[in-house]
């Protein structure tokens, strides 16, 4: 009987131990998967063309959000599960969808300011210079600063403008007008004054103050020389940088634009604390009071890094949905267009001249190594080939330095390259973070955001840097996008906004033809990418290079649901006439432009 009843508890336990096994994996499903209440999508876009820039699953047709994330993308009937009451339905029409663009290089702060400072961007005279300045100083008090900018001397023949253009007209009001690369700008007599800039006073560093003849001061300050005279400029107030902060976001989101990575109203000659200012007193603000309508990745000063060590180890590198810490960013040279650009063989029409290298490179060695080993993203500005080369060695030195790691060191314009370099961007993992400047006459920028601004087309640099470099240098050297996509180098596009408009669209089209306004055939052909190259440079690369891929980049699921619906109406469409505009734009799922 014992042996029975033994025998009887054995295969009891042994039954109930089997049907458990039997169970287990439809329990493990059961945990795995939530309730389908909880897995109802709040937003399900369908009968679109959807572009993921995801290579493992490049189209669909649907996709479902919840909770600002992307739930599941595919055909319609895979997404007939996720709805449920409440569930918004955005049916397309056949319309194509991309993920929200991101511009890798802007000012934005900087560039809100300038929208309602005088713009002379499309400026193609001395007269219509001076007529814009006269109109600026009309109705302003005595002793105001008269602000803005833009200009670009190449749009009338390429003289330079002078102090004596204005000065008849600005007899009580200080002016200082940024040329539109940010390295050189122009002062009239009474702010020279203000200043303390005379023929007495000497080039510092890494700048040059353009004189007359006979000694005196033109007016014109070339990057380092800018600092002379900046420091006197009354500080912009909280209430104009915040309200610059919703221009800014509002025109970016009218491009498709829903992320940027932004290197603050920092040029040659500003100072390195209103970054800082910047992020606390409107980043940090509209964060906590739920006014950011787009992402931000800000880059700081490398002279401040100390204090983005303390708050990069407190926050990481996401400090909320809305605010991404970079890096530091430093500056190699200056720009082509202020004949400041580094270069080992001279400017074609300065034969002395072979540009300026701005920062002590045994200082910004120090610096990159320093950054790096604190495990933030270092960012560097170079223009000239020298320039480039430099800081390609400067990586070198870091990575001896502190060891082989996933670090995306970022070279900001790679604008031209000597040759080898090019490989050399591919084999050290180095991003190329160029702008491919092409101002768009496009209806949508005509509006209450930028009165008079009608933006000429142009491909900004090709006439300047034949003129400069010569056309066999400018050719064998400038905008390599190609060359470095297949030195498997990682390109990512942005605007360096305000140099040139936010136009993510107008960019693609350049990267894809390179043909400029009045040409019929493009410039070094051999330079053009595909469109997906294009778009990738614009999303998914994008935010690799600025370590945001998990969260952004691509319409894949767990990321957020940034996208653009596009006026095209098929994919074939889009890619053959490049004339797509943005109709809609959603950020986290939710609607934000129109």
């Amino acid at each position: 009987m014992e042996i029975g009843r033994n025998f009887f508890i054995f295969l009891s336990a042994l039954s109930g131990l089997l049907l458990a096994i039997a169970f287990l994996p439809a329990f493990n499903f059961i945990t795995r998967c939530p309730l389908k209440s909880s897995r109802v999508a709040d937003l399900i876009v369908t009968n679109a063309v959807i572009y993921t820039s995801d290579p493992s699953f490049p189209f669909a047709q649907s996709m479902a959000v919840k909770d600002g994330r992307i739930l599941r993308i595919g055909n319609s009937s895979s997404l007939q599960d996720l709805m449920g009451h409440g569930t918004q339905e955005l049916n397309l029409d056949g319309k194509v969808v991309v993920p929200g663009f991101i511009d890798s290089h802007v000012h934005l702060l900087f560039g809100g300011l300038q929208m309602v400072r005088v713009e002379l961007r499309d400026v193609k005279s001395q007269d219509e210079f001076v007529r814009r300045v006269k109109e600026a100083v009309r109705g302003k008090h005595k002793g105001s600063w008269v602000l803005g900018g833009a200009w670009n001397n190449e749009l009338w023949g390429g003289d330079l403008p002078a102090a004596s253009w204005i000065d008849d007209i600005t007899p009580s009001n200080p002016v200082w007008l940024s040329r539109m690369d940010g390295h050189m700008g122009l002062a009239n007599t009474l702010a020279l004054e203000i200043a303390g800039i005379t023929n007495y006073t000497e080039d510092p560093v890494g700048g040059t103050i353009i004189r007359t003849t006979g000694g005196e001061p033109t007016g014109l300050l070339v990057d380092s020389a800018m600092k002379l005279l900046v420091p006197w400029i009354p500080e912009v107030s909280v209430h104009e940088r915040r309200d610059a902060l919703v221009r800014a976001s509002k025109l970016a989101l009218m491009m498709g634009v829903t992320t940027v990575v932004d290197f603050g109203r920092y040029f040659p000659g500003s100072t390195p604390e209103l970054v800082w200012e910047d992020f606390s007193d409107v980043y940090q603000w509209a964060d906590s009071t739920g006014k950011m309508m787009i992402r931000v990745c800000l880059f700081f000063p490398m002279e401040t890094l100390s204090r983005l060590v303390d708050l990069f180890q407190a926050t990481g590198r996401a400090f909320s949905q809305w605010i991404y810490l970079g890096g530091v960013k430093a500056f190699a040279d200056g720009s082509l267009g202020s004949n400041s650009a580094l270069f080992y063989e001279p400017y074609m029409d300065e034969p002395h001249n072979y540009g300026l290298q701005v920062t002590d490179l045994d200082w910004l060695r120090n610096m990159s190594m320093e950054s790096d080993k604190s495990g933030l993203q270092v960012a560097v500005h170079a223009i000239g080939d020298k320039a480039n080369d430099l800081i390609l060695d400067v990586c070198d030195f870091v990575e001896s330095s502190n060891g082989k790691r996933d670090r995306r060191f970022r070279i900001e314009h790679a604008q031209h390259l000597a040759p080898g370099a090019t490989t050399r961007f591919g084999q050290q993992g180095v991003i190329a973070s160029v702008q491919d400047r092409m101002e768009e006459n496009d209806p949508h920028r005509r509006t209450q955001l930028e009165p008079g601004l009608e933006p000429e087309h142009l491909l900004d640099d090709v006439d300047p840097a034949i003129k400069k470099l010569g056309v066999d240098r400018a050719q064998r050297g400038s905008y390599l996008f190609q060359s470095l996509l297949s030195s498997n180098a990682r390109l990512t596009f942005g605007s360096d906004w305000p140099v040139a408009n936010i136009n993510p669209l107008g960019g693609i089209k350049t990267a894809v033809k390179r043909i400029p306004p009045g040409r019929e055939n493009a410039w070094i052909p051999s330079e053009r990418v595909s469109m997906n190259d294009a778009l990738n440079a614009y999303t998914i690369s994008a935010a690799y290079s600025s370590f945001l891929d998990n969260d952004l980049g691509s319409l894949s699921p767990g990321k957020l649901a940034d996208f653009v619906v596009l006026s095209a109406d098929s994919w074939e469409t889009f890619v053959e006439e490049l004339s797509a505009t943005v109709l809609e734009t959603y950020v986290g799922g939710i609607h934000a432009y129109p």
